[in-house]
C-alpha cells in the first residue's frame, strides 16, 4: 500500500491545499483526491510538479507501507 504525506509536506511548507492546486495548475478537487489517498495513479508529470512547487523528493509525499 502506498501513503501519501502531502498533507505533512504542505503544512511543513505552510502552502495551503488550494495554493498548491493553483501553482501546479490541478483543479483543489484533483488534489483532494490525491491527498486522501483516493487516486489511482499519478502521472510522473504531475509528480514533478507538487516536488517542484513543494521543493521536495517523491520520497517525501509518497510512502510505501508494506504488507
Amino acid at each position: 500500500m502506498i501513503r501519501v504525506n502531502l498533507d505533512v509536506v504542505l503544512s511543513e511548507r505552510k502552502m495551503t491545499s488550494k495554493e498548491l492546486a493553483q501553482r501546479i495548475g490541478i483543479t483543489p478537487a484533483n488534489l483532494s483526491i490525491l491527498k486522501t489517498g483516493k487516486a489511482r495513479g499519478i502521472r510522473f508529470e504531475t509528480l514533478d510538479k507538487i516536488c517542484r512547487a513543494l521543493n521536495c523528493q517523491p520520497g517525501d509525499i509518497l510512502e510505501y507501507q508494506g504488507g
